[in-house]
């Protein structure tokens, strides 16, 4: 009977759970747009002839942890957009999606902080999940907000990685941003951003000891570079592979002047800059500041006086010494009086007291002599 409920509860789990796997990501309906047919899941195979100009797009996404990739179409009217939402393992690795989506020449969406718009495409993060959609040029972000609450709710809230907020907004292309936990999206990223012959460097960088990497394009009015950031764990794995990159930088990037500087947990390199100076202005501008203090806890308002915590320290301090001598006096005064009424028949009986006796005299030495 026991093994035939606990049998039933477990099935009712796993159905529950595949039940929770196989529920859409993709709502029925959103705003006035409504679906034409049931959501479509897809395969990185499948994604067809659109995806082939991103490359190394399937490694990238199985990098990233992909779990899901669902496609639906939907009509307003006359307009139909198809959204295409990637499920990825945490939002870090959604955003090393986003990112690896996105090309210089696009613009501002206007869904959020992580959102892009090409000629006929947009493409916005939303936690874990990454929506591409093949939208009119008249159709605005306003309208693909209803989805976006949507789908905040389904997805993971974990913060993004503070790396992203270290690039300087100064002189910054939009669209060349990458970020990437993994050797396949740093490869990726360094192509788009025509540095070939600098992924050399992925071994060197230290993805397998918890390497973060962030990129992007800047171009400003007396020169450009293009900016790599490299974020560890510890101070001491920077230093480690700072080493390494030296090393493994290629003859050829040494003499354009590409070097690579630390600042506690960060390394820094400019590649394809117009001078060294403007590299270092990049270097400059990066929002990163380290702080290790200790602040000491200081007096506020609403603490009591100085005068009613010292009486207090006293106060208690004087019952415990009280409380204390009591109890010794007690104790005592307890052992003078079974002494008295019972002689050597509780404490200090003479059968359990041992003297050590030098000889000196030929008197031997009574124990009760000397109580």
């Amino acid at each position: 009977m026991h093994r035939t409920l606990l049998g039933c509860v477990l099935a009712g789990v796993l159905c529950a759970l595949g039940a929770a796997a196989d529920a859409p990501i993709l709502p029925n309906q959103f705003g006035t747009w409504q679906a034409e047919s049931p959501a479509k899941t897809l395969q990185a195979q499948d994604l067809g002839n659109g995806w082939a100009k991103w490359p190394n797009g399937e490694r990238v996404l199985a990098e990233a942890g992909l779990s899901r990739i669902e496609q639906r179409a939907y009509k307003n009217g006359t307009d139909e957009v198809t959204l295409r939402a990637f499920v990825l393992r945490d939002p870090s690795s959604a955003f090393e999606v986003y990112t690896f989506l996105l090309a210089p020449g696009m613009k501002d969406f206007g869904l959020g902080a992580n959102s892009a718009q090409g000629e006929r495409d947009a493409r916005f993060l939303v936690g874990n999940i990454v929506v591409q959609a093949e939208i009119p040029a008249t159709i605005k972000a306003e309208s693909l907000r209803d989805l976006q609450a949507a789908l905040q709710a389904k997805a993971d809230p974990t913060p993004l990685p503070p790396l992203k907020s270290y690039l300087p907004a100064q002189w910054r292309t939009f669209g060349s941003e990458k970020y990437t936990l993994g050797p396949e999206g740093f490869r990726a990223a360094m192509s788009s951003l025509g540095q070939e012959a600098s992924a050399e460097i992925t071994k060197a960088a230290g993805f397998q000891n918890g390497a973060e990497a962030m990129l992007a394009n800047y171009r400003g009015e007396r020169g450009s570079g293009i900016l790599l950031l490299l974020e560890y764990p510890t101070p001491q794995l920077a230093e480690q592979h700072l080493h390494h990159l030296e090393q493994a930088l290629p003859e050829a990037l040494k003499r354009a002047g590409v070097t690579v500087e630390r600042k506690a947990s960060l390394l820094s390199l400019v590649f394809a800059p117009t001078s060294p100076e403007h590299a270092q202005a990049i270097r400059d501008a990066v929002n990163y500041e380290t702080q290790v203090t200790w602040n000491e806890r200081g007096q506020k308002a609403t603490d009591p006086p100085i005068f009613t915590i010292m009486y207090k320290i006293f106060l208690f301090t004087g019952l415990f010494l009280g409380v204390a001598t009591g109890i010794g006096i007690a104790f005592g005064g307890f052992r003078v009086i079974i002494k008295r009424v019972f002689p050597g028949k509780v404490f200090d009986r003479p059968e359990n007291i041992e003297v050590l006796q030098l000889g000196l005299s030929g008197k031997k030495i009574d124990p009760t002599d000397m109580y």
